[in-house]
């Protein structure tokens, strides 16, 4: 009796994790939805036979050639693998059980090679505990929830890169505790919630470099919360984690989302990213975006900014030298059609201001792209030409024109 009744409970327990399985092959990408990943398709993927592992791999490669014209300056080509990533991701004893690991290998992914710093490969690394498709609590690396062009995959983008603003206010990944309650719906109203308290250095960050002055009181905590608001509900194949409306929304679909970040004796010039500062320093990020997809038509918009008490910093040691938090505001407007022959036509337009205390550090900039896009296979095969045209405006009054032109060819699974 007590064999049967052994045979009974591991029946309804394997039972109860292959549908699990079955629901967390179909949907598990996107709805770890702090996740910066577009789900091109399954993967190569193995489950042990006793349903108590899952293992998937994926990659994805940026080639690009690029001429740029630079005032000032010789005009130059350069050729690069801009992102060479390998995913893996799966669970393990039980589908609630996630774990997620990314790396990088692509020189603009790893960062310059500095003496005593730790080679940074690792993107993503992090546990995640799903107990209910509303809940995700996670443990480890990987991006905080901030604005939606910072939380797409790179390879979901419809340009090669992000706005100029993007790279200067984002608040990209973080080390800790992520959060997640999702309460989204087809063609009804929606939003989800999302929250994270982390380290503020970014994405696994470790230094013994003696060259970098050591920052008393410097063990602050960085806070961020963001609500996401879907008020006609979801887009075709959650459309808010990829940019361009490539699979033609049939009833117009918009989002609109705000996050928060409070980054506590924070020791970098844009939070989690940039420049060493030479003295800790609080700061507070503002993020907005909204988006809408309709008929191929997809228009996009941001506003970012940053600001800090005090932001210029001064090495205890030499008073001479100085460098600043990157404090100030900026726009984003994207606005794309997607032929059903799935060509693409793309502009955007960013403008930056900095704040004045900050104006002898960095020049306002304003930036103009034209783009091309031809999609064989939505965002994981795709070819990307673009024209790009930028001022800088400095503070003496100064101000230079640069612009470049780009080929880029994405392939991934």
């Amino acid at each position: 009796m007590k064999k049967i009744t052994l045979f009974l409970m591991l029946f309804i327990t394997l039972g109860s994790n292959a549908q699990e399985i079955i629901r967390t092959k179909k949907d598990n990408d996107l709805k770890l939805s702090s996740l910066p990943y577009y789900n091109y398709g399954k993967g190569l993927g193995i489950t042990s036979p006793d349903s108590l592992f899952q293992f998937n791999i994926r990659f994805r490669i940026q080639n690009r050639v690029t001429y740029f014209d630079n005032e000032n300056q010789d005009p130059y080509f350069e050729g690069q693998v801009r992102r060479l990533r390998l995913r893996f991701d799966g669970f393990v004893g039980n589908p609630k059980w996630l774990y997620v690991i990314q790396l990088s290998f692509g020189a603009g992914d790893v960062g310059v090679e500095r003496t005593g710093e730790n080679l940074n490969v690792i993107r993503d690394a992090i546990v995640y505990y799903r107990p209910s498709k509303k809940w995700q609590l996670g443990f480890g690396v990987t991006k905080l929830p901030g604005t939606r062009q910072t939380v797409n995959s790179s390879g979901a983008l419809q340009l090669s890169d992000r706005s100029v603003n993007n790279m200067r206010f984002g608040i990209d990944r973080d080390f800790g505790f992520h959060f997640a309650n999702l309460n989204e719906v087809k063609d009804r109203f929606s939003y989800s919630f999302k929250a994270a308290v982390t380290m503020g250095e970014g994405r696994n960050w470790t230094t013994n470099n003696p060259n970098i002055p050591v920052i008393k009181d410097d063990n602050g905590l960085s806070y961020t919360g963001k609500i996401e608001l879907l008020p006609f509900g979801t887009f075709k194949k959650d459309g808010h984690y990829f940019e361009g409306d490539i699979l033609r929304e049939p009833k117009p679909k918009v989002m609109v989302s705000g996050a928060y970040n409070f980054n506590a004796k924070a020791r970098k010039a844009s939070g989690q990213t940039g420049d060493l500062l030479l003295e800790a320093r609080d700061m507070s990020s503002v993020l907005l975006d909204a988006i809408a997809k309709y008929n191929g038509w997809a228009l996009m918009a941001t506003y970012m900014s940053r600001t800090s008490k005090d932001p210029v910093t001064q090495n205890p040691l030499d008073a001479t030298q100085t460098r600043a938090v990157f404090t100030g505001h900026g726009m984003d407007y994207q606005l794309s059609y997607v032929f059903p022959s799935k060509y693409e036509l793309i502009a955007r337009f960013s403008t930056q201001k900095v704040a004045n205390e900050i104006r002898a550090y960095s020049p306002n900039t304003d930036q103009f792209t034209l783009g091309l896009n031809k999609y064989i296979w939505e965002h994981a095969l795709k070819l990307q030409g673009e024209i790009t045209n930028e001022t800088l405006q400095y503070a003496n009054g100064n101000s230079l024109k640069n612009w470049y032109l780009r080929f880029q060819i994405e392939v991934g699974i």
